[in-house]
This record gives structure tokens, C-alpha cells and sequence, in this order.
């Protein structure tokens, strides 16, 4: 390996370090709480080395961002070659579900902190827009099982938001344990056993 590789790599995993150090504290303490500081003291770096690499917290955030979601999307990757957009539909959902489960931590500050939407509302960076295009495969889907002749008489946006906030509501009482204190007599397989309830009633539509 060149001295050049290794320093590009040494580079690489230092920025990693930071993403990871970042993510950790802005779960733990809240995105407004945590200071370019605070990510410094976590990795055992001075502050000037986290500036480096990042010019203030919220291109931190942006990159963790855009990590979660294009993991999200890898986990979709698959299923667009899938012809029948109903089928297509059944399966992105089962994937949003593994990727949820498989994620928590970076579910949790794609979904579920309130300062990342604050954050969006005041960047004026465009390349802010992975959640959208995520958000539009659900659409598109959507719209081709209408076009198909299922869900007669639904619009496609409003319709695409009730498929994702149903499935990602139950992906939150799941990766927050709610689904533990309600006494389900089987809540190891209540995620899943809802989701399948979800599925029969949308063949039938």
C-alpha cells in the first residue's frame, strides 16, 4: 500500500469515527444539545480536527443523513425489478421493517428526533432530498397499483403517506419497546403478525 492510499484510508476512518462518535451523542443527548466539543471529547480528538473535517454540526448531520437513507435505499435496491407492483409493495414494506430493526440507532435520527427537521427547514443545501426520493418509491409504486386497478378511488400521495406511517408506526412502538407493556400474547412476533394483518387487508383492495 502507497503512503497516499494509506493516509486516504487513515482519513476515511477518522471521518467515520467522527459520524459515529456524532450519531451516538446527538441520540443520547439531542442534536441542539450536542457541541463540535462535545463529538471531540467522545472520539478523543481536539476540536480543530473534527473541523476538518466537517465545517459545523449540520454537515455532520447532512452526512449521517444521507448515510441512513441510502441504506434504507440499499435495502430497496432489490425490489424494483420486482414487475408486479403489488407484490413490490408487500416486500418494501417487510424490507423497511428489517432495515428499522437492523438500524434502531440511525432510525431513531432519520425518523424519530425532532431536531433533523429543524435542521432541514433551515439549510438551504438542496442535497437534502434523500428522504424524498425514498418517500417518491413508495409513490411510484403506489401509483402503478392504481394503475393497475387496486385501490380504486385513492389518491396516490395521501395514500403512499398512510402505507408509510402505518408501517413506520409500527416500526417506532417496536424499536421504543411499546409493544412490550401492552401484555400481546405474543409480542415477539406482534411486529410482524400486524404487519401480515396489514397485507390481507390491502388484497382485498
Amino acid at each position: 500500500m502507497s503512503v497516499a492510499d494509506r493516509k486516504a484510508r487513515e482519513k476515511e476512518a477518522l471521518k467515520a469515527l467522527i459520524l459515529k462518535g456524532a450519531k451516538k451523542l446527538f441520540i443520547e443527548k439531542g442534536i441542539e444539545q450536542t457541541t463540535i466539543r462535545n463529538i471531540a471529547d467522545e472520539i478523543d480528538y481536539s476540536v480543530g480536527t473534527v473541523y476538518v473535517y466537517f465545517k459545523d454540526k449540520t454537515a455532520i448531520l447532512h452526512d449521517l443523513h444521507s448515510i441512513g437513507f441510502q441504506e434504507l435505499g440499499s435495502y430497496f435496491q432489490e425490489l424494483f425489478k420486482i414487475k408486479d407492483p403489488m407484490e413490490r409493495l408487500r416486500k418494501m414494506g417487510f424490507a423497511y421493517i428489517k432495515f428499522a430493526l437492523e438500524n434502531q440507532e440511525m432510525y431513531d435520527l432519520m425518523f424519530n428526533l425532532k431536531a433533523p427537521m429543524e435542521f432541514l427547514e433551515k439549510s438551504e443545501n438542496e442535497d437534502w432530498d434523500e428522504g424524498a426520493a425514498t418517500f417518491n418509491r413508495v409513490k411510484v409504486t403506489i401509483e402503478e397499483c392504481i394503475n393497475k386497478g387496486h385501490f380504486k378511488g385513492h389518491n396516490v400521495e395521501p395514500l403512499s403517506f398512510m402505507v408509510w406511517s402505518l408501517v413506520h408506526g409500527m416500526c417506532c412502538l417496536e424499536i421504543r419497546q411499546r409493544t412490550k407493556g401492552v401484555k400481546f400474547s405474543n409480542p415477539d412476533t406482534i411486529l410482524f403478525d400486524g404487519y401480515n394483518e396489514y397485507l390481507k387487508i390491502i388484497e382485498k383492495m
